[in-house]
């Protein structure tokens, strides 16, 4: 079967990710968002309007950017009319700071450097002569561009030594230097089928690239700070306990918009006034890092070893976390279900 997500999944945070991975709850919105799933996947219809999307989403050309990027614009006030995510918590008088770990096009930032007069940010974004997007943000916004892949921040990562013989030697210098702190950080990047890379890291890249982005989006967070993070499949075990350590550590918000997202699997998580030195936020870093290294670094046997939360039952999440998470993740699913009903390609059901 053709895939019919318009990007790699950003739940894929380990090998072992599977749509059959232990579920942790359910609610009847779910069982009807999972129904409309089922049917997409086996209509060859499904295949092709997502295939399409993917070809759009594929095009570098200056039109398509600039059009790709009124789009995410589009989104991303959506996001912040909803929840006021793109407005930086100062605890103090200096400029509101903000980091964007994958910015292109750059609608995102531009709506946060908006939202907060004064501010100032350092975005990383993937090189067009990768296969990164092309960005379209305006030059006279205060925002320092940095054109690199940061699932090859080695140093930031912790990472200093390369083991020789390494396959890839593309591995950077620190760019976050410590005590770099941010009031507002944006994880919002997902795989890109044009990015060239060595075929050993296409296995790994979906978690190399949301690891890398969670861990030095957290350490570098300032305390109250806020960070809006892309995930997908809301009832995957690794996207639950990942909203389960930041509900810990902050206040969860989880929002879908309807533009661009509401027949996929996507939505956004937004964290505010995360303590970002607590000791489980700090353990999360370490933990990420660790992950980052053997995806990067591990065999093939090392790394189907990862576990990403050894300590976590089911059992202890549901008793903990269950009943919030229905009551987050609500109209998560109902979204996605009406959008899924209504979807072209969907036809009339047969009844049994």
């Amino acid at each position: 079967m053709a895939e019919i997500q318009a990007q790699v999944e950003a739940s894929a945070l380990l090998p072992d990710s599977q749509p059959n991975d232990p579920q942790p709850t359910k609610d009847p919105a779910e069982d009807c968002t999972e129904n409309g799933r089922s049917v997409g996947w086996e209509s060859s219809e499904g295949d092709q309007y997502f295939a399409k999307l993917r070809r759009n989403a594929d095009k570098s050309d200056k039109k398509s950017a600039t059009y790709f990027y009124k789009f995410m614009r589009v989104i991303g006030r959506e996001i912040d009319k909803a929840t006021n995510a793109f407005k930086a918590q100062r605890v103090d008088s200096t400029s509101p700071a903000i980091l964007d770990m994958c910015m292109a096009p750059g609608a995102f930032l531009e709506v946060a450097l908006k939202k907060n007069p004064g501010s100032h940010a350092l975005a990383f974004s993937l090189p067009v002569s990768s296969g990164g997007y092309k960005s379209v943000l305006a030059s006279d916004l205060d925002a320092k561009r940095v054109f690199l892949d940061v699932t090859m921040l080695a140093a930031d990562m912790d990472m200093d030594l390369i083991p020789e013989g390494h396959e890839d030697e593309k591995f950077l210098p620190r760019q976050l230097e410590e005590g770099m702190l941010f009031d507002l950080v944006i994880c919002d990047g997902q795989v890109l089928r044009q990015h060239l890379r060595p075929p050993f890291r296409e296995t790994r890249e979906a978690t190399r690239l949301i690891i890398t982005q969670l861990a030095l989006g957290l350490q570098h967070l300032r305390l109250g700070g806020t960070m809006i993070v892309l995930l997908h499949r809301l009832e995957a075990w690794n996207t639950v306990n990942l909203i389960w350590m930041f509900r810990k550590i902050s206040w969860v918000r989880l929002f879908k918009p309807k533009s661009g997202h509401a027949k996929r699997s996507s939505f956004y998580m937004v964290a505010t006034n995360v303590d970002s030195q607590n000791p489980e936020a700090v353990e999360a870093v370490k933990r990420w890092k660790r992950i980052w290294r053997i995806a990067t670094f591990g065999s093939d046997e090392e790394y189907g070893k990862v576990n990403l939360y050894e300590d976590t039952s089911v059992e202890t999440l549901l008793k903990d976390f269950g009943p919030e998470l229905v009551k987050l993740g609500k109209t998560i699913w109902k979204t996605q279900a009406n959008a899924l009903a209504k979807a072209p390609f969907m036809g009339k059901q047969k009844p049994e």
